[in-house]
């Protein structure tokens, strides 16, 4: 019997989801970082500091940064004096775009490329001090296990950190947050990158997601301890953290 999995507002054959995301995040990479810019007005990038700011990079630290897309993580982290950086990436046209811009910003040192799945990491066990995946976790095909892969590569004490938008928002927000995502983002997508439906499964794609709440539930239910969650901007995205005893 066929399994089906969701892709934004579709249901879709499990085995087919991969390479439909895949598909989506080709079409966008080299507009991947501007339209992040006009969707959030530029606000993006304070999340992403926020999130480094919660990691507190280490010189001794290895991050590794799973869907990490065009190196923004990757950049804050050793900015702020992290050590190295493995990022992985189902799509190799976002690896190249980030291997691109990171060597333009001078960044060459202690960075690995990886093209792989957050359901199958292909690294070995207790491997890194932190994990973080932004943006990412709601595009994978098995979130579950996508989560207990994240505990397995992360050495005892290490720390997961995911940056994602929630399904839900301030009610105060709601109305003026739905009209922007319905009305707004496809236009801007077929406007600068040339492709409105990837934009519009980005806005479906996050209506589907868990709640912030269960997936703090989530977390626990894989091990990990100490979880706790942050909302930035009104409950747009959250910050969740998790502790590998």
């Amino acid at each position: 019997m066929t399994e089906y999995v969701d892709f934004g507002n579709e249901d879709i054959p499990k085995q087919d989801k991969a390479a439909k995301v895949r598909g989506v995040f080709s079409s966008v990479a080299s507009k991947y970082d501007l339209m992040n810019d006009l969707m959030s007005l530029g606000v993006h990038r304070l999340w992403k500091q926020r999130l480094i700011a919660l990691i507190e990079p280490k010189p001794h630290q290895h991050l590794i940064d799973v869907a990490g897309g065009t190196g923004d993580i990757a950049r804050l982290f050793l900015a702020r004096g992290g050590g190295a950086v493995t990022l992985c990436d189902l799509t190799p046209a976002m690896l190249e775009e980030g291997r691109r811009r990171l060597l333009d910003q001078g960044y060459s040192q202690n960075l690995h490329w990886v093209c792989g799945a957050a359901e199958t990491l292909p690294f070995m066990d207790c491997s890194y001090h932190c994990y973080s995946i932004s943006f990412g976790l709601r595009n994978v095909t098995e979130r579950m296990q996508a989560l207990s892969e994240a505990y397995r590569v992360l050495r005892p004490g290490g720390k997961f950190f995911c940056l994602e938008f929630s399904p839900q928002v301030l009610p105060a927000l709601q109305k003026m947050y739905d009209l922007y995502s319905d009305a707004l983002l496809p236009k801007l997508g077929q406007w600068i990158a040339g492709d409105a439906d990837s934009y519009r499964y980005l806005v479906e794609s996050i209506r589907r997601f868990r709640d912030p709440s269960g997936l703090c539930d989530d977390l626990a239910s894989v091990g990990f301890a100490r979880v706790k969650m942050t909302a930035l901007s009104g409950g747009i995205v959250y910050i969740h953290q998790g502790f590998k005893p």
